[in-house]
């Protein structure tokens, strides 16, 4: 079996890194980093398995179920009653800064890739929309960084990646030519309902009834704690399957679930986010170290001059403005501003976005956008890992 030595290194990896975990969480070396550099040399030797590159088949199931459990976690971890009383920072981000970012990574990229179709350039912005806390962890937990942005900063990036999805996947329906399996209006009202419709419904149930059966069944003492702890992974995967049988979306459906999740008990609730964040940080690293072994041999023969000029505007000015735009009237102070906008990292939400677009449509005839895609985050895993404790600190002369 080709696929051995890798499970082999992969494991390797994981126990080696684990044995310095607490000592890397004090210093600028984030997990990410980590893995996306060993991949990028891994690539450089003779493995049977990676001839199949992004096409092989363990790619999409480990793709696919990192996803699912990203999706249902981040949505998970949001307290919907915290956010509805101390929603203005995050919704002034989500509602105004996100579509603005859409739009405005839009706008620039069009001059910079002539020939390309539109809605493959949407489809890059949108992909590159989503930022990632946990690219720049010791943002979230330093106590030096003022709660209120800490708290900002990890709800908007638990939501955004939920709400980039919609369009993401109208984008891909068109460029998998859609339009020629029904007709007009018709076809697009009937995909519409099968994907936002269907997917929000069954995720947003499999999720409310499922943790209040968890809840029930642990509070009469039916239910353990292993399997309390499990519970997680079976909601989001049954969500998602559910919704994936009668043509909904099941990515849209393990969002849903996680964020109506139906368990009301803090300690059952926190097993659940416990458990669900391991199995989650287990794929999302493989997913790295797969995005250093992979994507970026492949991308990087196609890093033009452009390609780097959108990576860096990607991680600044798209980013930067539309989050200042966002803050208008919010009356926080110019570093507040400057610091949210900065840490808006794209990360895993990104690569695995990038990953369903290959799975679905191929990458032949989409290098270029590919390539810019790989480059921002590759940056983004670098700047944002090294910059994350030494701007956190900075808080200290500005308090």
């Amino acid at each position: 079996m080709t696929e051995y030595p890798i499970i082999a290194f992969a494991a390797l990896l994981f126990f080696v890194y684990g044995l310095f975990s607490k000592a890397a969480e004090k210093s600028v070396v984030t997990p990410p980093m980590v893995f996306v550099i060993i991949g990028v040399f891994a690539s450089l030797l003779t493995v049977d398995f990676l001839n199949g590159g992004v096409k092989a088949p363990f790619i999409k199931i480990i793709a696919e179920l990192a996803l699912i459990l990203v999706l249902f976690v981040d949505a998970s971890t949001i307290n919907l009653k915290a956010l509805i009383k101390e929603r203005r920072l995050p919704m002034r981000l989500l509602l105004i800064g996100l579509p603005f970012t859409m739009v405005l990574g839009t706008l620039i990229a069009i001059p910079l890739f002539p020939g390309v179709s539109i809605w493959l350039i949407v489809l890059m912005a949108l992909i590159l929309s989503p930022t990632d806390a946990a690219l720049g962890q010791a943002v979230v937990t330093s106590e030096l960084v003022p709660e209120k942005i800490r708290r900002a900063i990890n709800v908007e990036s638990g939501l955004n990646d939920g709400l980039a999805l919609p369009p993401i996947l109208v984008c891909l329906a068109v460029l998998a030519g859609g339009e020629s399996h029904g007709a007009g209006l018709s076809y697009w009202g009937l995909f519409t309902l099968k994907q936002f419709v269907y997917g929000p419904v069954i995720g947003g149930l499999v999720g409310w009834f499922g943790g209040m059966l968890v809840d029930k069944a642990s509070n009469r003492e039916w239910m353990n704690h292993t399997f309390q702890s499990l519970a997680a992974v079976a909601i989001a995967i049954l969500a998602f399957a559910l919704a994936e049988m009668v043509h909904g979306n099941g990515f849209i459906a393990a969002f849903f679930a996680g964020l109506m999740l139906g368990t009301k008990t803090e300690n059952i609730r926190e097993r659940l986010k416990e458990f669900g964040e391991a199995e989650s940080q287990a794929f999302v690293l493989s997913i790295f170290l797969l995005f250093g072994m992979i994507l970026v041999p492949l991308a990087w023969q196609y890093w033009t001059l452009n390609a780097w000029i959108y990576a860096v505007l990607s991680l600044t000015v798209i980013r930067m403005l539309p989050v200042a735009v966002s803050l208008i009237g919010a009356k926080l102070p110019r570093f507040d501003v400057v610091f949210i906008g900065w840490f808006g990292p794209r990360g895993i939400a990104s690569v695995l976005y990038l990953l369903l677009m290959i799975i679905k449509i191929g990458s032949e005839g989409f290098e270029s956008v590919i390539s810019v895609i790989v480059l921002t985050v590759l940056l983004s895993i670098l700047l944002h890992g090294l910059t994350a404790v030494p701007f956190s600190k900075m808080y200290k002369g500005n308090m």
